[in-house]
């Protein structure tokens, strides 16, 4: 079982220091990663593997240099092994409410991820 706040800042950490081998340290070599902003960026929404996942999430800071995470919470399902970060996104001069989805295997590494995105806050 994971300490989900634990977690959540370990990871929020990681990608405010543009630490992406930290992040996708937390990744199977299969995973799987559903967002609109991959279809934007890439043409798909899925993204599919360790390798592509990479690729993906290495444009963040290029295209958004200023992106910033906040931690809001974090609520673990330990029935689903599922954990939900909560969190703003801040990028180009924007903040939004955003929440990842984290489903982990029984190795305590995340299968498949999936990024949602909601209102524009101040």
């Amino acid at each position: 079982m994971i300490d989900p706040m634990t977690f959540a800042r370990a990871w929020v950490d990681a990608w405010n220091r543009r630490d992406l081998e930290a992040v996708l340290a937390h990744y199977a070599e299969d995973a799987s990663f559903l967002s609109p902003r991959a279809k934007a960026a890439t043409g798909n929404a899925l993204v599919q593997g360790k390798p592509a996942l990479r690729a993906y999430w290495s444009m963040a800071p290029v295209r958004f240099p200023d992106l910033h995470f906040t931690l809001d919470r974090a609520l673990w399902d330990p029935a689903a092994r599922a954990l939900t970060v909560l969190y703003v996104s801040r990028r180009s001069g924007t903040a939004q409410r955003a929440a990842e989805i984290m489903r982990f295997g029984n190795d305590g590494l995340i299968e498949f991820g999936e990024a949602l995105y909601g209102a524009e806050v101040d």
